[in-house]
């Protein structure tokens, strides 16, 4: 699944893309982690369960990121893995990760939370879904 990240003034850019909503969200998922830290060096050791529901699917991809940042901040964790499945305005997820090791991921930002700057989520023409938002950090 794709991913990247790109410059927003003071703050960041996530976008990701796929054949399926759920594939851009996954991908924006890792974008956000990408924000923090290199995802390649987080391992999926532990679950964590994460539903939202929103009245549309930007609003949707802002719930969701934003469960994510706040499952990072309380229980301390950094994600690499993503699974979802989308009906409607209505996300289940599970994202797999590990307890931050400040030495070992060596985390540059510490994403705040999702603004509503820039967000899209849609299907191009060539049928690829895009998920994209910015990030406070």
């Amino acid at each position: 699944m794709p991913w990247q990240t790109f410059s927003h003034e003071a703050d960041i850019g996530v976008r990701g893309s796929g054949a399926s909503l759920a594939e851009a969200f996954a991908g924006a998922a890792t974008a956000l982690t990408a924000a923090i830290c290199d995802p390649a060096t987080v391992a999926p050791r532990e679950a964590v369960a994460v539903d939202c529901e929103a009245p549309d699917l930007e609003l949707l991809l802002v719930d969701w990121l934003n469960a994510l940042i706040f499952e990072m901040a309380t229980r301390h964790l950094l994600f690499s893995r993503f699974e979802l499945d989308i009906e409607g305005s209505r996300l289940h997820a599970t994202a797999w990760g590990e307890a931050l090791e400040p030495a070992r991921h060596q985390p540059a930002a510490e994403a705040k939370g999702v603004s509503f700057c820039e967000l899209k989520v849609a299907q191009q023409a060539d049928g690829q879904w895009l998920a994209q938002a910015v990030v406070d950090v």
